[in-house]
């Protein structure tokens, strides 16, 4: 019998995923109305591949009122600018998705028309000339608060969790540590009533949160949700991560590196670089990655290759009768451009939105579902892109270059082919300028411009450029070095 009048809300699994969703509902959901319970076993591994991150997490962090700095120090982070590409395009191209923007509003049409006009005229500045994160990046440098420069971070995401968690539990979060060992429902196709741990205990609640990893035990192991199978289109179906001794450049920015048949993350901590191979088994052997993986790190490796397998896609349902999936239980998508703890972020966003006064009702599972399903869909499309825009030589990538991509995605390719358009839609994750430092940097050349960048003369546009060069470069110059802010701002260590 329920003796407790409260709303009750079950998060079954810890991790980055569910410490998120724990501490964020603890935020905004006042505890004289809401039971929040969050259940982990130290028995269950963390995947805690996700160690890289997109500027929001910013958004997150002063949400939950933490302090930037106290932040990095448990965490061991460092700053991120963006993420480079070496070798995608073809095995010579390099290129930075940086944060932030890329040149200046000008005039009627974005800068980048300007730029492919210049191009025509004989300049040959790449577009990362004109986009300040990506040349502060190259030069190691970071500053704030004068530097407006947008940014991310890079943590240790088992630590990360570890911090949520001192935030979320004296905000009344109640933690259990037990192995769930069955699930109860009403009836044989009704809601999930309960979880059963494996010391007897029974955990009931109203609403259940399913961050339990790849097996997804409530939305699928009990609700039989199904998945959505995309390997298709992101054929990579394993990794292996493996942390190693520091660089020593510390470097603000990610770095993903095309191999033979996929691609290696470089991730620098202030107390190692995390590592990791994501390959196409069926291109490669596991013998070979993890060979290729320890002969591309910076130093020595600090354990061996954890194995990952996993099934690029999602679920059929984000949001199955009074169950939504965050994390590994919702889906998977490669971590190639940091996104995996912001769809966390994000759903959490979505669910207080659409937050039941009782039992979920059918009209706003239906409206969270379709939100989720864009957002996932749009992401997808951006990662299918760099695999797709590719001139490498090897079997793989001429597999990826040869498919045939999502119309949303095709779509987006035509357009931008023809005059360089670039067209955002329903404010999907990745803004036009993310877009184009990609589009661009896979080496896809537009045929022409908007007609209006003819409206200043030659010289005009040469000066134009050489200017926001200029002023970039004594932007740059005037800031610290990465790791001489860290060393003065939030050492490791000094908590």
């Amino acid at each position: 019998m329920q003796t407790d009048p409260r709303q009750r809300i079950v998060i079954v699994g810890g991790g980055t995923a569910g410490w998120i969703a724990a501490a964020t509902l603890a935020r905004y959901l006042p505890v004289q109305r809401y039971a929040i319970t969050l259940i982990e076993s130290d028995e269950i591994g963390i995947i805690g591949v996700g160690e890289a991150t997109i500027p929001q997490i910013r958004l997150l962090n002063a949400a939950l009122g933490i302090d930037e700095y106290a932040f990095m120090r448990a965490t061991h982070a460092t700053y991120k600018l963006g993420i480079e590409f070496v070798g995608w395009g073809n095995s010579q191209r390099r290129y930075m998705h940086a944060f932030g923007a890329v040149g200046r509003p000008t005039g009627q049409v974005p800068f980048h028309n300007y730029w492919l006009r210049g191009q025509t005229l004989g300049e040959t500045a790449p577009l990362d000339a004109y986009a300040p994160n990506a040349q502060a990046g190259w030069a190691n440098r970071f500053g704030k608060p004068d530097s407006e420069l947008p940014y991310a971070f890079h943590f240790d995401a088992s630590r990360y969790a570890g911090f949520l968690r001192t935030i979320a539990e004296p905000r009344g979060v109640a933690r259990i540590e037990g192995r769930i060992v069955a699930v109860h429902r009403e009836g044989e196709a009704g809601d999930v009533q309960s979880v059963q741990l494996a010391d007897g205990q029974t955990i009931a609640g109203d609403l259940f949160i399913d961050c339990s990893g790849f097996r997804g035990l409530l939305i699928e192991g009990a609700l039989a949700t199904g998945y959505d199978d995309w390997t298709h289109w992101l054929p990579c179906d394993r990794a292996l991560a493996v942390p190693c001794a520091n660089a020593p450049a510390l470097t603000p920015y990610t770095r993903s590196t095309a191999h033979e048949a996929g691609w290696q993350w470089r991730i620098p901590l202030q107390h190692r670089v995390g590592n990791g191979h994501v390959y196409c088994s069926a291109h490669v052997s596991d013998e070979a990655a993890a060979a290729t993986l320890l002969a591309n790190l910076d130093g020595a490796p600090l354990a061996d290759p954890r194995p990952i397998r996993f099934t690029t896609g999602r679920r059929r349902k984000f949001w199955n009768r009074n169950v939504v999936a965050l994390g590994l239980a919702a889906g998977f998508l490669e971590p190639l451009e940091s996104t995996s703890i912001h769809m966390v972020q994000s759903a959490i966003e979505r669910l207080i939105r659409y937050l039941p006064k009782g039992r979920p009702e059918a009209a706003d599972c239906a409206a969270y579902n379709a939100e989720t399903v864009f957002e996932w869909e749009r992401v997808r499309d951006f990662i299918i892109l760099h695999y797709h825009a590719n001139t490498r030589d090897e079997p793989f990538w001429r597999q990826c270059a040869a498919m045939t991509v999502p119309d949303s995605l095709a779509e987006k390719l035509a357009l931008f082919a023809a005059n360089g358009r670039i067209t955002r839609f329903n404010e999907e994750l990745f803004a036009e300028v993310g877009w184009l430092q990609v589009l661009v940097g896979q080496g896809i050349e537009p045929r022409g411009y908007h007609p209006l960048a003819d409206s200043q003369s030659p010289q005009e546009v040469r000066e134009l450029l050489g200017l926001l060069r200029q002023v970039i470069a004594r932007q740059v110059a005037a800031l610290p070095d990465h790791a001489a802010f860290i060393a003065q701002h939030c050492p490791s260590g000094t908590c």
